[in-house]
């Protein structure tokens, strides 16, 4: 297996360099499931040219594609892509702009890069941030409200990187909130989120709070912001990783 493993490493980073060398980058598209947004990042723009890989969600992935590509015709010809700038040309009557992403998220979001870079997160990335079709920005107070959580804005709110509202109300024990460590987490097929310290909670003992209390009660529940509808994640103890899987059928 380790043989296999390690094969597979060799042939996947050849794909990589080969598309490095003819494209300038290669493209990761991890695909909308039933949570999270499609999203796209560039892995060889630090390593061909010494420039941030590029970062993009929510849009269609036909769309994240070519505006990657777009950036990446930009930099060979030259042009360094900078934060807190308007850029023209990505999207059609559209502006974009770029953030730099905090290396927080790397884990969450880049970590095939990571493996690409030896294992390392010893490289920049900057994340495209398009506007709705009114031209403002997620962080504009009139941006379409249905569009909030498309695009999460990875230079920030590294304390609280789930995409649902800090406000929201999901489902604990007492036990929790006196201080018991949280083992086992729902997240409902219908997005409810449930937080508890043992596999069966007693009713009488629920409670109704926000999810950024229980991120504040324990920042390592940062770790499942990712999962999806309808799984579960479970751990013996604080110290050991989460382990997920599939909870309820989606029908």
């Amino acid at each position: 297996m380790t043989d296999d493993h390690s094969q597979h490493d060799k042939e996947a980073k050849k794909v990589i360099l080969e598309d490095i060398e003819k494209y300038g980058c290669h493209l990761a598209l991890i695909e909308y499931e039933n949570y999270l947004p499609s999203f796209v990042y560039s892995i060889g723009l630090f390593n061909k040219f010494s420039h941030p890989e590029i970062i993009c969600f929510g849009l269609k992935n036909e769309v994240m594609a070519t505006i990657l590509n777009h950036a990446c015709d930009l930099i060979k010809a030259g042009e360094k892509l900078v934060p807190n700038k308007l850029y023209p040309g990505f999207l059609e009557g559209y502006n974009v702009q770029f953030l730099i992403v905090d290396k927080e998220f790397y884990p969450n979001y880049v970590g095939y890069a990571g493996w690409f870079y030896d294992m390392t997160f010893d490289f920049p990335v900057l994340q495209l941030i398009w506007p709705d079709k009114q031209h403002n920005f997620p962080w504009d107070e009139e941006f379409n409200s249905n569009w909030k959580f498309k695009q999460p804005l990875l230079d920030r709110d590294t304390d609280f990187k789930f995409y649902e509202d800090r406000r929201l109300g999901v489902y604990t024990t007492n036990q929790a909130i006196n201080g018991d460590p949280i083992l086992y987490v729902y997240h409902n097929i219908d997005g409810d989120w449930q937080f508890h310290t043992s596999l069966e909670p007693n009713l009488d003992d629920a409670k109704l709070v926000s999810l950024e209390e229980i991120t504040k009660l324990d920042p390592t529940i940062n770790e499942l912001c990712h999962l999806q509808f309808g799984w579960r994640a479970w751990r013996d103890n604080k110290d050991l990783e989460w382990k997920c899987e599939k909870w309820e059928d989606e029908e």
